[in-house]
């Protein structure tokens, strides 16, 4: 009798937000990878901002794809749609734990985040299950 097979599954079944919890888990790894390359290596902190901008455009790519996945249908536009929700989030976060107010770093979030987004979300919907 194997006793992880009567550990009880948790199944998220909701496109966006199974989308968003898979995108925040590639940013937080994506974090950790980052400042793990900053610390042990002789990068510039100057080129954080190109890594944060990358890292978030892979997260929500798999945020996208998990979305698309999800949804069966208009993968596209469960993955833009989760691309301004993921961006929402983030400016919110960075608004009230950091006091960042709203510039281009933000647009260029959204440019970055919608895009990536939706082309998970073609790619997720075209996954095979």
């Amino acid at each position: 009798m194997n006793p992880i097979s009567k550990v009880p599954r948790i199944r998220i079944t909701s496109p966006l937000l199974s989308g968003i919890v898979n995108a925040f888990v590639w940013l937080c790894v994506g974090a950790v990878f980052t400042s793990l390359v900053v610390s042990m290596t002789d990068m510039k902190e100057q080129t954080l901002t190109t890594a944060a901008f990358l890292i978030h455009g892979i997260a929500s790519l798999f945020g996208g794809f998990s979305s698309g996945k999800r949804s069966e249908s208009k993968g596209w536009y469960h993955g833009a749609i989760l691309g301004v929700l993921y961006t929402l989030i983030v400016v919110l976060v960075g608004f009230l734990g950091f006091d960042a107010g709203l510039g281009k770093d933000t647009a260029a979030l959204l440019l970055i985040a919608i895009p990536a987004g939706a082309v998970g979300g073609m790619f997720g919907v075209n996954a095979k299950k």
